[in-house]
């Protein structure tokens, strides 16, 4: 019997994910990430996202792009990042994840989303996010997140 609980401790221990389906997805329903810049040639884009919400497996928010010397880039719009409740499960976990999504701009103009979040605790890490701007512009912003709740 000591042997049976021995072998069963030591594979809870080897699949840190094992029983992770009871764990409450609700505290991750909204997330914070701060402002952040990336360099252009001759300039800077600084992209503001406010909190963004979780419905349906979706963070959605709006999002500012200001685009330094060059104002008239500037755009605003609607942001959805697609993250399955497996996603969120495997972030407490302390696994890193990918993740897809778009950009609609206040002018029509769609924009895909990539990005990896990789977790320094079950509640904020470092996430890379990729904007598609066109075929051949990539944006890339190196920032932080954090699960408010």
């Amino acid at each position: 019997m000591v042997r049976l609980l021995a072998i069963f401790s030591c594979l809870l221990l080897a699949c840190p994910a094992f029983g992770s389906e009871d764990l409450d997805l609700s505290r991750y329903d909204t997330v914070e990430i701060p402002s952040v810049d990336t360099s252009i040639y001759i300039g800077s884009v600084t992209l503001t996202i406010p909190t963004l919400t979780r419905r349906h497996h979706v963070y959605s928010s709006t999002y500012t792009a200001r685009v330094f010397p060059y104002f008239f880039y500037n755009e605003s719009g609607r942001i959805a990042i697609e993250v399955t409740d497996d996603m969120l499960r495997r972030l407490a976990a302390g696994q890193a994840v990918e993740f897809d999504g778009h950009a609609l701009s206040s002018q029509g103009e769609e924009r895909r989303i990539t990005g990896r979040a990789t977790p320094s605790d079950d509640r904020s890490g470092k996430i890379k996010v990729r904007v598609h701007v066109s075929k051949r512009i990539e944006l890339i912003f190196n920032t932080t997140y954090r699960f408010p709740r």
